[in-house]
């Protein structure tokens, strides 16, 4: 149970592991994930270790799989998670994986070659069959327009294509020169122009677009081209019209001047293009199957390579000892693991078939703070994470994570409190929390989802605590419910209802004008749960409510700023700093029990000795105190008077013990540490009075011993430097950490008046309406009240009561016992090592 509130003891271990048995040995430790080791050559390079080559094989193998899953993606085929989790594979087997590999790596980029060969041939294939296609048919219509101009005797026409038609017909029967290929569409206005321009308009250009589409070679992708024919004459018009087509990328394709020539070129042509379909279809499927049958393996493979380059990664770090033929480690493990830790290095050395000779585990002995290791689940974990966010505990040091379960979704609950706004928020959360399994790989790469995720057990508590306080301040939606009746009844007549438009209520009996007797308003009975439902319909609601939400937060507020200082108690308890309780506990609970937790029995007295008809005579509690710390007790005003016979004298008594609390504290320690370190010199020996373990002490050399003599003379300065500003901090912070606990006040206010303005502001114009209008009304206006009560009241409104929450358990709570001055311990572990680095990243 003592693990809870700290964190686990751990000692320093040392490992002896024959060279053979290690991998084995790191890989059962590693499944443990139990143990963090230390660097032993922090000044060794990296490329340097003895086991980089390793390493560097593993990185080789990662960047294969890597290509393997790029390919599996983009031909969008499932990726087949394990069953069940792959131990690390034996050192021998990581030649056969190595193989494995390199093999499919070779056959994927070899068929991924043929098959850009392939497409690109066939791409080209299709294009030619189109460009001699539409090129035959420009000569079909020059043919038959030569034609029907010769039998007519005539080169003119009305039409004007006929007329270009006869031209071309006349030059091609001149045997001019031609020039056929494809281009991409867009830049075909660009590449007539051109040719127009550098041939002076010396050349004949016909141009057809290719009705389907054609996949580009170099960028994939599938875009509309067009065939053109360039007909010239000579060879410096020819060498013009070929380097214009080269700058504008066209692909040029012969084309024979003979029609029967053509025709062949053609049927060859679509010949070919059959074989490739036939060819490509068969490399494809080839494909798949290779990418299919890779799929189903590729995330056990994945985890395997990364568990063997993290065991080498581990190995890198150790010693290696010659003589002895062994590695060294060093490594961080919790006391009560030790066993497990034993029992996974026998089963690692029989797996490796090591000998006789097992690996060996010693204890060590040292003065270095160890790493803080707290044993969590899904449920403590998030309110870990709060914790040390402010800071990782010091070793050994009080856990606030136990306390934090309950005190933090109640403070935010104080500010939040609405029923209706707590049951959303209860509903989210459950949902994520029942649906976690199919919901944890969702979404994992959106920042804000993860975060709602990971705080999913926290966000269920706020909203369940938010649900209870809601009721406390009779609070749905900003509206209130009569579920016991109402302790309050009107019982004026209508004579006296009709004079105003408000009256008031009394809790005890008053002679009313317009009456001749006294009337009960209030039965006696306070409502049985929360605010009474008629302070929704009073004037004064806010009056009323203001002052309770007040107290109740300074009330809450030094409750838990004392339950800090007591938890320092009990750290000074178990780290044997028996100094510190009289110097430290002793002043500061003093201190805070004279000013505040007398002000916290005034707040009670009041509220017991004061009923309705005496309550308008009260004494302030705020001049109260203010009356106390200055030693000033006026009659005058009401206000002013005291609350009790012999309050002056208490008073002064109390505030003279809070003042004797400030030199205590001041200078209690820095005058032990003195006396202390006097008596330790005069023995020849001066010891840190903060040691925590006698046993180390007792093992320290003489040579440390001096050092530290040396440097507790020159630290007294430091000691001096420290105290001051810890007693400055402490006093003057029980004062702003009282006022700053009023943020529970304020906060539950600026929810409350937000939820009723959105109420009456939005949703009660539907309301108010009757008949189908209202109904019509009701449902047009729902959307927006609801959209604004979720991104306003639970998001904005949630966040900002969040985040104040936080602040008063980092700052006005933590503060008092925690120093968080601590490192996480992080292990060696298979688990982590996936989840922090998945496979699909």
């Amino acid at each position: 149970m003592s693990t809870i509130f700290r964190s686990e003891e751990m000692t320093l271990c040392q490992l002896f592991l024959q060279p053979d048995a290690a991998y084995s040995c790191i890989s059962e430790l590693g499944e443990l994930g139990i143990v963090q080791f230390r660097d032993l050559n922090p000044n060794v390079n990296a490329f340097q270790r003895k086991y980089v080559n390793e390493v560097r094989r593993c990185e080789e193998m990662e960047r294969k799989l890597r290509f393997l899953e790029t390919e599996i993606k983009k031909d969008e085929l499932p990726i087949y998670d394990p069953e069940d989790n792959p131990d690390a594979p034996k050192p021998r087997e990581m030649i056969d994986l190595e193989a494995t590999f390199e093999k499919l790596d070779h056959e994927l980029k070899e068929i991924n070659t043929n098959a850009d060969a392939l497409l690109r041939n066939f791409n080209e294939l299709t294009e030619l069959k189109h460009n001699l296609t539409m090129t035959q048919g420009f000569f079909d219509d020059a043919e038959m327009v030569f034609t029907s101009a010769r039998n007519r005797n005539q080169g003119d026409s009305d039409d004007d294509q006929a007329q270009l038609l006869y031209e071309y017909s006349m030059i091609s029967h001149n045997k001019l020169g031609f020039i056929t290929g494809v281009v991409p569409r867009e830049r075909m206005v660009a590449f007539e122009r051109m040719l127009w321009r550098v041939c002076r308009g010396n050349v004949f250009l016909r141009q057809a677009e290719i009705p389907e589409l054609i996949e580009d070679p170099l960028t994939g992708e599938k875009i509309h081209k067009t065939v053109f024919v360039i007909f010239f004459q000579g060879e410096q018009l020819k060498n013009r019209v070929q380097k214009i087509c080269e700058g504008f990328r066209a692909n040029i394709y012969p084309c024979p001047e003979n029609p029967h020539e053509r025709r062949e070129l053609a049927m060859g042509v679509m010949t070919r293009l059959e074989d490739l379909t036939v060819v490509l279809s068969q490399t494809q499927d080839h494909r798949q199957r290779v990418l299919a049958a890779t799929s189903r393996n590729l995330r056990t493979w994945q985890i395997k390579v990364k568990k063997i380059k993290a065991i080498y990664h581990t190995m890198n770090m150790f010693n290696n000892d010659v003589a002895r033929k062994c590695l060294i480690a060093e490594c961080w493990a919790p006391v009560s693991e030790l066993d497990r830790i034993q029992l996974a290095l026998r089963k690692g050395s029989e797996a490796s078939g090591g000998g006789t000779v097992s690996s060996v585990l010693n204890r060590m002995v040292t003065r270095e703070q160890p790493p803080t290791h707290h044993k969590l689940n899904r449920f403590t974990q998030g309110f870990q994470n709060i914790v040390d966010a402010y800071g990782v505990a010091t070793y050994r040091e009080i856990n606030p994570m136990p306390f934090v379960v309950i005190t933090f979704p109640f403070l935010f609950a104080v500010m939040f409190g609405d029923a209706g706004h707590g049951i959303l928020v209860s509903v989210f959360a459950l949902w994520m929390v029942l649906k976690e399994r199919s919901l944890k790989d969702k979404w994992k790469n959106q920042e804000v989802w993860t975060i709602f995720f990971g705080g999913r057990y926290i966000i269920l508590l706020m909203g369940l605590f938010s649900i209870y306080t809601g009721l406390v301040y009779n609070d749905i939606f900003s509206r209130s419910m009569n579920i016991f009746g109402s302790s309050w009844r009107v019982r004026f007549d209508d004579k006296t209802l009709n004079k105003g438009d408000a009256v008031t209520l009394e809790p005890t009996p008053y002679l009313y004008n317009g009456t001749r007797t006294y009337q009960q308003m209030y039965s006696g009975t306070p409502y049985p749960i929360g605010l009474d439902p008629v302070w929704q319909l009073a004037e004064n609601k806010i009056t009323f409510t203001n002052s309770i939400k007040m107290k109740f937060a300074i009330i809450i507020g030094i409750l838990q700023m004392g339950f800090g200082v007591f938890l320092s108690l009990w750290n000074h308890l178990h780290f044997n700093h028996r100094h510190a309780i009289y110097l430290e506990f002793l002043p500061q609970i003093i201190f805070l029990a004279c000013i505040f937790f007398y002000l916290i029995i005034l707040i009670f007295y009041k509220w017991t000795h004061y009923a309705g008809e005496t309550a308008t005579g009260a004494p302030s509690l705020l001049i109260h105190l203010i009356n106390m710390i200055l030693m000033t007790y006026p009659n005058e005003p009401e206000s002013s008077r005291q609350f009790y016979t012999g309050q002056k004298a208490l008073q002064t008594i109390l505030i003279l013990i809070a003042v004797a609390c400030i030199p205590w504290l001041l200078l209690g320690k820095p005058i032990y540490r003195i006396m202390m370190n006097k008596r330790r010199a005069n023995r020849g020996v001066a010891l840190d009075v903060d040691v925590r373990d006698t046993d180390t002490e007792e093992m320290l050399d003489d040579e440390h011993l001096h050092q530290q003599h040396h440097q507790a003379e020159v630290e007294m300065s430091e000691v001096w430097v420290e105290q001051g500003i810890h007693t400055i901090e402490y006093f003057l912070g029980c004062i702003s950490h009282t006022a700053s606990y009023l943020r529970l006040w304020a906060l539950s206010l600026a929810h409350a008046q937000l939820s009723e303005v959105l109420w009456n502001m939005v949703l009660h114009i539907g309301l108010s309406m009757d008949g189908y209008g209202g109904a019509i009304a009701s449902f047009i206006v729902f959307m927006p009240w609801s959209s604004l009560t979720v991104f306003i009241l639970l998001l904005m409104e949630g966040l900002s009561a969040f985040l104040h929450a936080l602040r008063l358990h980092w700052v006005e709570f933590q503060s008092k016992f925690y120093k968080g001055e601590g490192y996480p311990f992080v292990p060696f572990s298979f688990r982590l090592l996936l989840d922090e680095a998945p496979v699909d990243a």
